[in-house]
This record gives C-alpha cells, structure tokens and sequence, in this order.
C-alpha cells in the first residue's frame, strides 16, 4: 500500500510554485576562466600496512579489474575498522553525533530487503548497527542528494528524488535520539495529498538552520522552505537561476549561496532577504563563473584561511578535480588552485578510458568532499567515485597534497545491493529502466520492478563492478572517517596519526 501511495505522489503531483517564480537576471557578465591548474596533487607517501595502488594515482588499473587484484582493494596510511555490509549507499548519506543515514536510491528504496533510508548505530565503530528504517514516502522515492543534517537544530531532512529529478516529497526529523529519528510533518510534504512545491535533486540547510535549499537539475528551479516549524514546512522564495543547478553551501551568516551549474560553474547569489525573511525577498545573482575543465559541478564546500573566505568546488565530471576560489569579493572569485589526481590529467585520459571501460557511467572524478574545519582547514576529504575516498593537505592552498587514500574492495561476482548506484549505472549487463514501463506503472498508481528493469530483477542484472564508486561526502570524528560507497554500504576508517592530527576545533560536517 506504501509503494501505491508513493507512486501515485511521483507520478499525478502537478506542482505550481507558490507565489512568483522570480527568473533572476543573469549578472552583466558571466566570467569565463581557463583551466585553474594541469598538474596532480602531490601524491601520498604511503607508511607501513598500507597495500598501495599499482597504477596511476587514483587508478583502478584494467589488468587488477581483469585478475581480480582490484577486490582486494587499495589503501594508504588508512585502515578500515569495521562497517555495515547492508544493501547498498546510495548517493549521499548523513552523519549526525553516533549515527548514520544510509541514503535510498530507487527502485531498491521501494523493492529491497530494507526499502527506505537506514540508520546505523556507530556507537562501536567496529560494528555499526542498524537501529531504524526511515519509510515516509520521500526516503522510498530514493534521496539523491537531498539528504542533509542540521546539527545545532538536530534536524534531518530529504527529499524524494527517483530519477535524477523528484517533485513534492520532502521529510523532516528530529534527531534528539539519533538512532530513532522522529519524524515532524506529517502533512506537508509527507501525506500523500498534501506535495510540497518544490523540484529536488539536492539540498542543504542554511547556516542557522531554519531553511533548506533544494535545488532541481531539470528544471533548475531552487526553493527556499523555510523550517521556523518543521512541523509546517512552507516555500518562502523560488527561483531559476539557471537552466540547471546541483549543490549549495552558504557563507556563515547565511547571505551568500553558492551555486554549482551544472554545466561546468559557480553561481554566487544574495541570499540575505530570504535569511530577514523579507514579505516579498529577492534574490540577485552577484556573480556567475564557468570553466571547460570539467562539468557537472556538484557542490561547493565555504572555508576560511587568515579570515579570508574561500571554496572548495567540486566538479563531478568532465576530470576537473576540485577547485578553490577566493570569494573575498564575491563579484569576482578569484581562482587560487585545484586539486586533481594523475588519473585525471588530459595526459592521461587514454589510460582512463581504458581501465575504466566497461564499469560504470561513472569513473573517476570527485563528488562530495568535507572539510576537517571551517577556519583555517588542515585536511579535506573527498569520495571520488572509483579511485575511492582521497584525503589531502590543505593548510597552504596553494600547495595541496595527498596524504592518504582508500578505495574499498570491488564487489567483482557479487550481487548488487538494492540500494546500489552500482545497478543502474553499470555500463555492461545492465538495462537501463524501461522508461515506458515506468511511466505506465507509476500512472496506474503500482510498481512492477520486473516491467521496470526490463526483466525478472536477479542477480544476473548486476553489470561490471570491478571497482566501487564512493559518492558520499566523508564524516570527520578526530582521525577516523565514516564513509558510504555504493557497494560496500557502510565503513569506518582510521587515518594514521603520522600523517594526520585532528585540530582541537575539528567539526564533523563541513561540507556535508
């Protein structure tokens, strides 16, 4: 019945924005930059126990994919202490205190053994736990990239997203037990009857916490709810400012959003009329950036050096690494330097073409990084896809370099998890969702995954995973990392203290 009624939001909710969908004016000019960097981040030097990659940096080589060497998994000056061997990652998930939130990825948020987002227990990092299932229809749909935590307010919040783009569906908890989330609406973008206006991909809170951002892909509409009462959550302000946008962060008062553009950008706007809650706020582009080395840009991660404000952004495609910019004017970022790994040089584009073909649409490229700190930042930590999780130095970002990395075991002749990106991505042996059959399926009101798939769902259907992809933005708790990959769900690693100390002012989700 759970499933109807979830089908039935995502397939008959025609959604109108509230009030005026104000298209923001594109600044006088959009700056154009070259590439910001051609070189690699200084590789790690890897210390005792590590088991170090054996091509290029950041490569999952064809003959270790071919050998089987690649499920054995690389590391260097990290080691793993436990996890969750669950059914998949999904995309991005959240930490919060000793918990986890495993995000849901459709269809096997709705078909699965554990449908809906699991929460984990990492009271023991050794053995983490599940302690919930959350099933309000936003975590069936699947939660993209939507799924975020505000701690100072202990809020948890996603969005329903099945398929690149989700409308309506947004749930609220409260995470005064962290391990047994409660949720807060009821009505307003939970029931069924009662959608929310707002198109979802992702989404993140503003610093205060009383809004959540969600921005769509397709179109690029970005709405302001306002969570004064996450019990009633409201729209205050929507927008288009551009054709399609991806991830948020925000400067620490909350005035200034950065955007990323999907197609290869940043985009800073003015957020302070929403932040007063303004009767009639608007919202003015202040600058608009864009760069050829790399697209997709996924999301943007606000930091400090010396009071001075700066951003990591993260391109998910096109190997355009991580860049960082100083925003100390915001009409004008100034481009400082960028992070990338060997494998993602122009260089060496043949040799990741060739070790990658036959995996997945996905390869090596950055995703979603966190910063140890918002001041003064000494580490940032990165899931970048198939070469894994890669931690660098960043106390000079003029001078990054790596310090560590760890790419999980592939999960070669193993099933995919339910919740595994892995299962749609996978370029051999998997159908991509019949389109027609799902639209047919969600308009009857069911869903059928075996019309869906295109065939009985089995194990057959897992395609090429010869190597992971680490989505997931890394948690920081002092010198270990919590992170989430798509095939091997769950893990907890240690970061070898040679290499890495913790400030005293470490804080666990920026950029999260």
């Amino acid at each position: 019945m759970r499933v109807r009624r979830v089908a039935a939001v995502l397939a008959g909710a025609v959604l109108l924005p509230v009030g005026v969908v104000a298209a923001q004016p594109p600044p006088s000019g959009v700056r154009h930059i070259a590439a910001v960097a051609e070189s690699a981040a200084a590789p790690a030097e890897c210390g005792p126990g590590s088991a170090p990659e054996t091509g290029l940096q950041g490569e999952v080589p064809a003959a270790d994919r071919a050998s089987g060497r690649s499920a054995e998994g690389y590391r260097c000056n990290i080691t793993r202490i436990g996890g969750f061997d669950g059914p998949g990652g999904g995309i991005v998930s959240a930490a919060f205190e000793h918990c986890v939130y495993v995000g849901s990825f459709f269809p096997g948020s709705l078909t699965g053994p554990s449908p809906g987002v699991q929460v984990l227990d990492v009271s023991d990092p050794a053995h983490p736990v599940p302690t919930a299932i959350l099933t309000e229809p936003a975590m069936l749909a699947g939660t993209w990239e939507s799924l975020k935590v505000h701690e100072g307010r202990r809020l948890l919040v996603g969005a329903g997203v099945p398929l690149l783009t989700g409308a309506g569906l947004l749930s609220v908890y409260d995470l005064s037990d962290c391990a047994h989330p409660r949720l807060l609406n009821p009505g307003p973008g939970t029931a069924p009857d009662q959608p929310l206006p707002i198109i979802a991909h992702e989404g993140g809170f503003s610093p205060d916490g009383r809004t959540y951002w969600s921005s769509g892909t397709a179109p690029g509409l970005l709405s302001a709810v306002d969570l004064s009462d996450p019990a009633q959550p409201r729209i205050v302000w929507q927008g288009l400012p551009g054709l399609s946008v991806h991830g948020i962060g925000f400067s620490p008062d909350g005035d200034r959003l950065y955007l990323a553009n999907n197609f290869g950008g940043l985009t800073v706007l003015d957020t302070s009329a929403v932040q007063r809650r303004d009767p009639d706020p608007t919202v003015p582009t202040l600058s608009a950036t864009t760069w050829t080395d790399g697209f997709a840009t996924q999301h943007a991660v606000p930091v400090s050096y010396g009071g001075v404000p700066h951003l990591f952004v993260v391109d998910e495609a096109g190997s355009g690494g991580v860049k960082i910019f100083d925003v100390a004017d915001p009409a004008q970022p100034k481009p400082v330097n960028s992070i990338k790994l060997e494998i993602n040089l122009p260089a060496n584009q043949d040799t990741a073409l060739a070790s990658s073909f036959g995996g997945s649409l996905f390869s090596y490229d950055a995703h979603y990084c966190t910063a140890d700190r918002p001041r003064d930042p000494t580490a940032l930590a990165c899931g970048w896809l198939a070469s894994g999780i890669r931690v660098f130095d960043v106390r000079d970002p003029g001078a990054v370099r790596e310090i560590a990395y760890y790419n999980p075991p592939a999960r070669t002749g193993q099933p995919a998890g339910a919740n595994s990106p892995q299962s749609l991505f996978s370029v051999a042996g998997v159908p991509l969702l019949n389109a027609g059959a799902l639209t047919q399926a969600l308009a009857a009101g069911v869903f059928d995954p075996a019309q869906a798939l295109g065939g009985p769902r089995s194990d057959r259907l897992t395609g090429d995973q010869s190597a992971d992809l680490c989505f997931s933005p890394p948690a920081w708790r002092g010198t270990q990392l919590w992170v989430t990959c798509s095939d091997n769900t769950f893990q907890t690693l240690q970061l070898d203290p040679a290499v890495y100390t913790p400030p005293a002012d470490q804080q666990t989700t920026v950029g999260s």
